[in-house]
């Protein structure tokens, strides 16, 4: 096969796993930076040019698509798969996961459980937007945060409404949930690769920090699921539309809830704590789709 991975830095341990493991399988790997993809659009003849030269008889294409290439990146991938070139994650399933609202509106409405999350724009409201939540901690976060940026936790109803009202004086969109004390500051890591669970971790805050990201300073260990956790965790990717994703749990009194979902979760944190071969699971995903569309039959034409 052709891979084409979308990925703004090929030295990334993200990026160099999937195209080893791809080249160890014997397949051809390619990295493609989306920022210096660009494309023509026309009826019949899209088409899709790097560094000069003709994208062309790609298999697969892995998205790593990072947050401030969001918008550019989507359509590169979009018209990519407009070429038919296969990939786990479609532009539509990227842009959903990446809008967090979004993700958790879909996700509850499919019944899955979450710290209760509320949202508004009026400053006028704040009051009673905040009463919906309930008693402080609140946890504030970005709309389109990622890696633990943009998440603040206010100990106070004071706290929470000055961070609200810097929030909306940098025009940012963003979203206040419950504070799930009894998680200790440990959350789970669930990778899900064409709907199974391949790989799970345990990531711990460090000391005097709130948020368990790897990035943040905290550790990570390898995790049994429950059957539950691993039920919640395929379920969420799955109403996303995601092929490949990683799914935040947090373990609270009243069961597992969904924290948030990754079109484009990290390999290096959960490889190292599991000694799982995720890049691996990833090509033979790529691998088992592109066999079934090759045993696909073709519709015979009627005379």
């Amino acid at each position: 096969m052709k891979i084409a991975i979308l990925s703004r830095n090929s030295r990334l341990y993200s990026t160099r796993r999937l195209v080893e493991a791809g080249r160890e399988r014997g397949h051809v790997v390619r990295v493609l930076d989306p920022l210096r993809c660009y494309v023509r659009i026309a009826p019949g003849a899209v088409a899709v040019r790097y560094q000069g030269k003709a994208v062309r008889d790609l298999d697969c294409v892995i998205p790593r698509i990072g947050a401030s290439s969001t918008f550019y990146g989507t359509a590169v991938l979009r018209q990519l798969e407009m070429m038919g070139v296969y990939t786990p994650n479609s532009s539509d399933a990227v842009l959903r996961a990446r809008d967090k609202l979004r993700c958790l509106q879909m996700l509850a409405a499919q019944g899955i459980d979450m710290p209760v999350t509320v949202f508004g724009d009026n400053p006028d409201d704040t009051a009673d937007v905040l009463a919906l939540l309930g008693e402080p901690p609140h946890v504030i976060k970005l709309n389109e945060g990622s890696q633990g940026t943009g998440v603040v936790l206010a100990e106070k109803r004071t706290a929470s409404q000055s961070v609200i009202e810097a929030f909306r004086g940098l025009y940012a969109d963003f979203l206040v949930q419950e504070f799930i004390a009894e998680a200790n500051g440990s959350d789970l890591r669930c990778f899900v690769v064409g709907g199974k669970v391949v790989a799970a971790m345990q990531r711990d805050a460090s000391p005097g920090e709130f948020r368990a990201n790897l990035h943040r300073g905290g550790s990570a260990s390898g995790v049994t699921l429950s059957a539950q956790e691993r039920r919640i965790a395929i379920r969420a990717a799955g109403v996303l539309g995601l092929g490949i994703a990683g799914v935040d749990l947090l373990r609270s009194k009243r069961g597992p809830l969904l924290l948030e979902v990754n079109a484009s979760p990290g390999l290096e944190g959960i490889e190292k704590a599991t000694g799982v071969d995720v890049a691996g699971s990833i090509i033979d995903l790529l691998q088992k789709q592109a066999a079934s569309a090759i045993a696909k039959p073709v519709p015979r034409k009627r005379p």
